[in-house]
């Protein structure tokens, strides 16, 4: 009996440790994906091809942000969409029209709306939402899993505000480098699949440069986001996060 009870205190240490283990694993790889592209600052020059069925367009853009809560976008070409900006602030969000000199207050119920007309979201371009606050996440082994790739579950939490019925996100495992993701809708439906690519290295940091975004339910459609250059953990001035910083002309 003392045998038997030793034993059974053993397994369920271990099984314990491994879930412990696990458990920090996938809060890694989450807080690493999150943080990605943000650091404590950044500063990037971006492109952004959008493709359809009837025309192709490509967009130029400066991007700062600061931590989670800022960030600030303008675009530089082509000439018809120069000066469009767009700023969040923690959960407030703004876009400024030089056509109309005009500053639109973007509402939470507009943050999954289309971006410049392309395929990603107003939240994907801000990142509004955080994998690590808004998601529950577990590791997963999908049928077609490969060796080189951990894959994580996340899971919206019930009180945020997110449409999505899960995703499922493959990285390397070796250094965590997103891969893959996969959004699907409450019914299980996939709706869009973004693509990392062109993995590279920007000062210290080691990025996808390549951001690959096709709607599963519009045939022709893509939207792919390149970056032309980085910098991480530079200072920022902070009146570039501001309303009046919007109205700059370019």
């Amino acid at each position: 009996m003392k045998t038997s009870f030793l034993y059974i205190l053993i397994i369920t240490f271990c099984l314990l440790t491994l879930n412990a283990t696990s458990q920090s694993k996938v809060e890694d790889i989450i807080k690493h994906i999150d943080q990605l592209y943000r650091s404590k600052t950044s500063q990037a020059e971006m492109e952004m091809h959008i493709v359809t069925p009837h025309y192709e367009r490509t967009l130029k853009m400066q991007v700062w942000t600061k931590g989670m809560d800022k960030t600030f976008i303008r675009i530089t070409a082509p000439k018809k969409e120069q000066g469009v900006a767009t700023l969040r602030i923690k959960n407030e969000m703004w876009n400024y029209l030089p056509k109309v000199n005009k500053t639109m207050k973007i509402s939470p119920s507009m943050m999954m709306g289309s971006w410049m007309g392309s395929d990603f979201t107003n939240d994907d371009l801000v990142r509004e939402s955080s994998l690590i606050d808004d998601y529950t996440y577990q590791i997963v082994t999908p049928e077609n899993a490969t060796d080189d790739l951990l894959y994580v579950e996340l899971i919206p939490k019930e009180d945020s505000a997110i449409v999505w019925g899960k995703i499922i996100t493959a990285v390397r495992t070796n250094d965590y480098i997103p891969m893959w993701q996969h959004f699907y809708d409450e019914k299980g439906k996939l709706m869009r699949i973004l693509n990392f690519k062109e993995v590279k290295k920007f000062g210290e940091k080691t990025v996808p440069s390549v951001m690959e975004m096709i709607p599963q339910n519009r045939d022709g459609h893509k939207t792919v986001v390149r970056w032309v250059s980085a910098k991480f953990d530079t200072k920022i001035d902070d009146r570039i996060f501001t309303r009046r910083n919007l109205q700059k002309r370019y």
